[in-house]
């Protein structure tokens, strides 16, 4: 069975975090498939101290690809990289292993945000490099809330599909009952 670790981080509150591998071929695989199957559902981008970043994909990925340890998700007008993977450089301009080890994901996992009351209200995916910084979230879809932001008259639990998805194919766990508590208090 797979371990949680309960968080409490400051400005967060209390996470439940499912650690998850950090090598390439399960990042690669995960991340693919989040955007490729789910990109109109979910919102990403980084969450640090000052700065939360939440943005949509226009359309779907027009490629998905691997260079040099970094996989790049492509929309076609914009695009985003991350250090996944063995990431060396170039034959003139090598990068130092020190700093391969500092951009590449050494931590990955699923979370929960939990409330007071101990039921999650939010839920995600974060990636964070060598030294621990955050490189990216995957805000994944609320049940309290639409895609677009706004808040449900009542929750829809057809929303946890994306979390139900990758609690089975991450980390061999069934849907949670706890996740379908019923609340009004909204955590983004």
């Amino acid at each position: 069975m797979t371990q949680s670790t309960l968080v409490t981080e400051p400005g967060n509150g209390t996470l439940e975090i499912f650690a998850l591998p950090t090598a390439a071929e399960f990042l690669q695989t995960l991340i693919t498939d989040i955007f490729q199957n789910y990109w109109d559902q979910i919102h990403f981008g980084t969450a640090v101290q000052g700065g939360v970043w939440e943005v949509r994909a226009p359309n779907a990925p027009i490629r998905i690809s691997m260079l040099d340890g970094y996989l790049t998700v492509d929309f076609g007008h914009w695009h985003f990289h991350l250090c996944i993977g063995e990431h060396r450089g170039s034959r003139n301009n090598p990068c130092p292993p020190e700093l391969a080890r500092h951009r590449r994901t050494a931590r990955a996992e699923l979370y929960r945000r939990l409330r007071e009351d101990g039921c999650p209200g939010s839920w995600g995916l974060r990636l964070f490099n060598g030294k621990d910084e955050q490189q990216m979230t995957v805000f994944l879809p609320n049940p309290y809330l639409t895609v677009e932001q706004k808040v449900l008259k009542e929750p829809c639990w057809d929303h946890l599909a994306l979390w139900d998805h990758l609690r089975k194919t991450c980390l061999g766990l069934e849907p949670d009952p706890l996740d379908r508590e019923a609340s009004r208090r909204v955590c983004g």
